[in-house]
């Protein structure tokens, strides 16, 4: 089954995502800040992670950045879920290491299938979760 790391710390945005996600059939744990991420990838290695880029203390793209620099992690696709629409805003998800930007609010009817679409460009071995 495929785990989802769901980054975000809004309640509602929480609540929407998780719901379309797991009637979806995927399995997801969702993380509200950047230290609840790592303690989140060190008990279950995700196998995307989408990630807020607005998060209280550290950011969601200087996390990404961090989390690619990492060889334990840098394999795992991150894509930036944002409410930042505006030109280069995806580009600058890019550049930060993400695979690509979804858009809030999600669109109940695609948002899934944006989500597979992303796994389909994952690598496809998966490395054993890092000790702790």
């Amino acid at each position: 089954m495929t785990r989802i790391l769901l980054v975000e710390d809004n309640p509602a945005n929480q609540l929407l995502s998780l719901t379309v996600l797991e009637q979806a059939g995927f399995t997801v744990d969702v993380a509200e800040s950047a230290v609840e991420v790592i303690r989140r990838l060190r008990a279950n290695r995700p196998d995307i992670i989408l990630m807020d880029v607005q998060l209280p203390g550290q950011d969601g793209l200087s996390l990404t950045r961090e989390l690619k620099a990492d060889p334990s992690y840098s394999s795992i696709p991150i894509v930036a879920l944002t409410g930042h629409a505006m030109i280069g805003d995806r580009e600058e998800a890019l550049a930060a290491g993400c695979a690509g930007h979804i858009t809030k609010p999600i669109d109940i009817d695609v948002f899934a299938d944006q989500v597979r679409e992303f796994l389909k460009l994952a690598p496809t071995t998966r490395r054993p979760r890092p000790s702790s």
